[in-house]
């Protein structure tokens, strides 16, 4: 369940990209808190703080503001493509008994009976969840399970006042029969066909190769040698 990361937050009067890259040179994240039909408060946030909070899902953020705390969840967060910083966040008031729809993660636990392919569908799952008891993420024992198996969103079991919002039809998890590894080299030569790839011959297919052009030139010069006795006797003739 959710625990409360405090974060000391700063009130941000500066705006732009030019403030922003000097705010995030101090080791802090431009942020924005808003939520219950407030106006959208701007702030800065430390760093290095928010990056571990953020490595949980659905982090629960106790925000220490101007003497005040309140509890937030982050909405949407802007990474670096290149080195995954955090470039900007944005957060949403939420308060202690309040409901909010989140989606959480689903783990599998446990190995199939042999030779089934698990297939997750859904890496994770639309709940409505309590904003302080937000599950870190909805266990599936797959123990043993054969193909043909299929695991639905209603097959789950959710955490103590969680509820689902994904369709309870939709399907999870899904156990077919896995493929022989003739089929996997034979899906692979396709694909790689189809975009050109070859690859170089092995010493193996090389000597089967020359032995091959060994015995067609052998029949051709037996071929041959069947002709010229036709023709001497011919001439002879």
């Amino acid at each position: 369940m959710s625990s409360e990361v405090k974060l000391k937050a700063e009130s941000r009067t500066t705006f732009g990209k030019g403030a922003a890259r000097r705010i995030r040179r101090e080791d802090k994240v431009p942020a924005v808190l808003y939520g219950h039909g407030t106006d959208p408060v701007h702030i800065t946030l430390p760093g290095h703080d928010l990056m571990l909070a953020l490595k949980t899902a659905n982090a629960l953020l106790s925000i220490e503001f101007e003497g005040d705390s309140q509890l937030a969840l982050p909405k949407q967060v802007q990474r670096d493509p290149i080195k995954g910083f955090i470039e900007h966040a944005d957060l949403i008031l939420v308060r202690r008994g309040e409901k909010v729809t989140v989606d959480v993660a689903i783990v599998l636990n446990g190995d199939p009976a042999p030779e089934t392919l698990v297939t997750l569908d859904h890496q994770t799952v639309q709940i409505e969840a309590e904003a302080t008891h937000i599950p870190e993420s909805i266990e599936v024992d797959i123990e043993g399970l054969q193909v043909g198996t299929q695991i639905l969103a209603k097959d789950l079991t959710l955490p103590q006042g969680s509820t689902l919002v994904l369709d309870e039809e939709a399907l999870v998890v899904n156990f077919t029969a896995a493929p022989t590894a003739e089929e996997v080299e034979a899906e692979l030569a396709e694909a790689e066909a189809e975009v050109g790839i070859e690859h170089d011959l092995s010493d193996e297919e090389l000597e089967a190769q020359a032995a091959e052009s060994t015995d067609d030139a052998d029949d051709s010069d037996s071929g041959s040698g069947g002709d010229r006795e036709a023709g001497e006797e011919s001439s002879k003739e």
